[in-house]
């Protein structure tokens, strides 16, 4: 529910406060007074597209706030979710402050944000309703909308179908560009993996193969040297030397009185040290001992590991894997013709399903606007339209994920007249009455919204206008409704009444808003009734109204 709405130096109005009551509200005042300028400022505060020149003459700026009612499940709450703003209170404050050089800033509960996120707000807080309205029940892009409001329609099932059929769809098209990229390259792919194949690298080998390389090559070059020396130190040697010389010392020593002794036990301990110094060089000799043609062969597979490597930019140990994966691709080549056909199997299967779903659809919106056309001519008649002709047109357009209908509002205003857009066919009286049926039927049991009428009432009078004010009264019974009346039979019917004057002081011409007594109700009423000059025949009408 809109609570309150105050105005500071927007167009004629200088300071204004107002405050709104539950069911129908209603505006009433001469033409030219200002009435439409509360719904500029309304638009305004609300993020809606305005005029330029909303500050009032000699302000310096403009400045509206509104304040709403914001029960625990309000929808807007979701619109505040996703901007970001997190309010624990049950009331919203909108406001907003245009500048003499056009710039707007707006604020919601004092954090600032932008016109979109005002303009986002507005569609869960405020409906208007006119003439000239392109936001509401006059814009046939939310007729199908309405329409499954209407029809408390299900669009899940068909939701559901409308992604699995995309889903399908995407997972086919990517297999078949996937197999029109790999065919690109199947000359490739065959070739790369003959070679892998061939060399059948293995993880690991290129290390393995670089260490005996290197040692054979090392071996290469000290076996020559390891050779001299087994030779100084076998054969005739140095130990051949050693041993002569204790067999020497040997027959010495019994007549040196013990002195060769000592040398002899170091010249025995050296010929075993010397052996086995002897028998090491020896074993690394033969250790030494390596074929030639060994060599070449580790080296030209070393150099063809590192060759392929380079050629597909992988490290050598990483080939085995390459092999691998460049023989999947090969073998997607020769399966992908089977798992297209599955894809486009299962892509026709899904098609089917929401071709299924979107036809339940299109039967249950026929049904339901059967029901609709039947409720908005109820509704007609007592707005002395029982010969207008309503139709709530379902026809095939293009398929989505809310199924493959157009839906549009369209009427004749006579049996056999050419039928068409609500706007293009009515009068402005039709076309108000029209609406106002409309939304009678499409509102009911829709508290969420607040709805605003701008002169719906215009050109219809005596009982007609008694009807539209009872069908605007059955609708304020569920949700707040602001009406903007010239009828004096629905201004009887508000439950608050407030009075659009305007008068010119020193030059400047102002617009003032009263909420009006119930004396000043009866004077009003009469005014409307009688004009500017108030007879007492119009006062006592007045006062039937308001107590009919």
């Amino acid at each position: 529910m809109l609570r309150s709405l105050d105005i500071r130096d927007m167009l004629l109005i200088e300071r204004l406060e107002l405050a709104f009551g539950p069911g129908l509200n209603v505006l009433t005042g001469e033409t030219g007074a200002g009435k439409s300028i509360l719904l500029d400022c309304l638009g305004f505060v609300l993020g809606w597209r305005s005029r330029a020149d909303l500050v009032r003459q000699g302000a310096s700026q403009g400045e509206v706030q509104a304040v709403f009612d914001l029960p625990a499940a309000h929808p807007a709450r979701e619109v505040l979710g996703e901007a970001g703003i997190s309010i624990d209170e049950d009331e919203l404050i909108l406001r907003r402050v245009n500048g003499l050089d056009g710039r707007k800033t707006g604020w919601v509960n004092d954090r600032r944000v932008s016109g979109e996120v005002l303009r986002q707000l507005s569609e869960t807080l405020v409906e208007l309703h006119g003439q000239h309205d392109d936001r509401g029940l006059l814009n046939p892009r939310g007729h199908r909308a309405l329409l499954d409001a209407f029809g408390a329609l299900d669009l899940s099932p068909v939701r559901a179908a409308w992604n699995a059929q995309r889903q399908a769809a995407r997972a086919l098209a990517d297999a078949e560009a996937a197999l029109a990229a790999a065919r690109q390259e199947e000359e490739f792919l065959r070739h790369a993996v003959a070679e892998l194949d061939k060399l059948s690298p293995e993880p690991g080998e290129e290390q393995r193969l670089d260490v005996a390389r290197r040692a054979m090559q090392g071996a290469e070059r000290i076996r020559d040297d390891v050779a001299r020396a087994l030779q100084m130190l076998g054969g005739n040697g140095a130990e051949a030397a050693m041993v002569d010389a204790a067999r020497w010392l040997e027959g010495a020593a019994g007549q040196a009185e013990g002195r060769l002794e000592e040398p002899l036990a170091a010249l025995s301990r050296a010929l075993v040290e010397l052996g086995e110094a002897t028998k090491g060089v020896e074993d690394t000799l033969s250790a030494l001992d390596f074929d030639p043609a060994a060599l070449e062969a580790t080296e030209e597979r070393l150099f063809a590991l590192r060759g392929l490597a380079r050629k597909h930019g992988v490290l050598p140990d990483d080939l085995a894997d390459l092999a691998g994966d460049l023989r999947q691709r090969l073998g997607q080549i020769d399966a992908g013709e089977a798992e297209i056909g599955a894809l486009r199997a299962a892509d026709r299967a899904a098609a089917a399903a929401y071709d299924d779903a979107a036809a339940a659809l299109t039967e249950a919106r026929q049904e339901a606007a059967r029901r609709l056309d039947l409720a908005v001519t109820a509704e007609l008649a007592p707005l002395k339209m029982e010969r207008a002709v309503f139709e709530t047109r379902v026809s095939p357009a293009e398929a989505g994920p809310d199924g493959g209908d157009a839906v549009a509002f369209t009427v004749a205003t006579n049996p056999g007249a050419p039928s068409g857009p609500l706007d293009k066919i009515a009068s402005g009286g039709e076309l108000s009455r029209f609406l106002l049926a409309l939304k009678v039927c499409l509102a009911r049991g829709n508290d969420a919204l607040v709805m605003i009428f701008d002169e719906i009432d215009r050109g219809v009078g005596g009982a007609t206008a008694d009807a539209v004010g009872r069908r605007l009264q059955t609708l304020a019974a569920d949700a707040q409704v602001l009406v903007i009346t010239h009828s004096p039979q629905v201004a009887a019917l508000g439950e608050v009444h407030f009075r659009v004057s305007k008068s010119v002081s020193d030059g400047m011409t102002t617009s003032t808003v009263a909420r009006l007594s119930d004396s000043d109700r009866v004077a009003e009423i009469a005014r409307m009734l009688s004009g500017d000059r108030v007879t007492g025949a119009a006062t006592e009408a007045a006062r039937a109204l308001l107590d009919g």
